[in-house]
């Protein structure tokens, strides 16, 4: 292998969300990929997208995907279905590599899931609006039936940490009432801070229902990609970098709580240092002779003796 190939798949896979949700995603490409270096963006101080107009989410994302870009990510993952249902378009335009979305994975499971062709869909505002799961499930098959909801204290409540509240299972009757009258038997978590309110929402739906997260079907998606375009990590060398863009330490606490332990290096970005950091790789061999190195290399292993 040259030395080339070897930095190509040391490179980090760039994950980005409007807060915490993403970390759902996080925590199925780190147990499918254990060996994969991963930078991880939460828009903390901006969040939620959801009732935000297109435009201003737009403007977020390429933002961020520029962000990743500058740390050398071979693929990004738009770990946010707001994101994935309106800007998809802008961050493919802004990033040279593979995008992934939630969408289409999510939309794929959900069929494969249902035995009476009845689909629940629940969201932020903005995906439910964009109607972008709607249209991609009656896509790939005109006889599905397709209730949808918005869901916009999801969000807040999950990023509260209000898991398993009396006031989330209230909200969540509130909202799943009516998808629980149109007998849905699958219902696509079409946000990836939901998964993190799966127990809530299952009181709330029903156990006849199959929950759809499609973080584990972005995972594969992810492997699948890697794999064809020979960009697999051999193995670990660096720590994983998570930035958030307020309140780093509650930020770490809930990937604590949601991932566990690992390797981990955690970085407040306020709004100066994001904004410096977009314009580096604009500069690199110019001002910056060599690349910036951003990770903490892993301490090397100890030799077998």
């Amino acid at each position: 292998m040259t030395n080339n190939e070897n930095l190509a798949k040391n490179k980090p896979i760039g994950i980005f969300d409007s807060g915490i949700g993403g970390l759902t995603v996080v925590k199925e490409v780190s147990r499918r990929m254990p060996q994969e270096t991963l930078c991880y963006f939460g828009d903390t101080a901006r969040v939620p997208y959801g009732t935000k107009s297109a435009d201003t989410v737009k403007r977020y994302c390429v933002e961020i995907t520029r962000f990743l870009h500058s740390h050398d990510a071979k693929l990004v993952i738009v770990a946010c279905n707001t994101a994935s249902s309106v800007a998809l378009e802008e961050i493919r335009n802004a990033f040279p590599g593979p995008v992934i979305g939630v969408v289409e994975p999510g939309v794929r499971a959900a069929i494969k899931a249902t035995k009476r062709g009845r689909i629940g869909v629940i969201g932020t505002k903005s995906t439910i609006n964009s109607g972008a799961y709607q249209k991609k499930l009656l896509e790939l098959d005109r006889s599905l039936h397709i209730a949808a909801a918005p869901c916009p204290l999801f969000v807040p409540l999950a990023e509260e940490g209000w898991i398993d509240d009396p006031i989330t299972l209230e909200a969540a009757k509130r909202y799943l009432t009516p998808l629980r009258k149109e007998n849905v038997d699958v219902l696509i978590l079409g946000c990836t801070h939901f998964p993190l309110l799966e127990n809530t929402i299952r009181q709330a739906i029903g156990e006849d229902a199959t929950l759809i997260n499609s973080a584990e079907e972005v995972s594969k998606e992810v492997e699948a990609i890697l794999a064809e375009k020979d960009l697999c990590c051999p193995q670990k060398a660096y720590k994983d970098l998570f930035y958030a863009s307020d309140d780093i330490g509650g930020f770490e606490k809930l990937y604590h709580r949601i991932c566990g332990e690992g390797n981990v290096t955690f970085v407040e970005a306020p709004s100066d240092f994001f904004s410096i950091v977009q314009e580096v790789r604009r500069f690199r061999g110019k001002i910056f002779a060599d690349v910036i190195q951003w990770f903490e290399p892993l301490p090397p292993r100890p030799i077998n003796q």
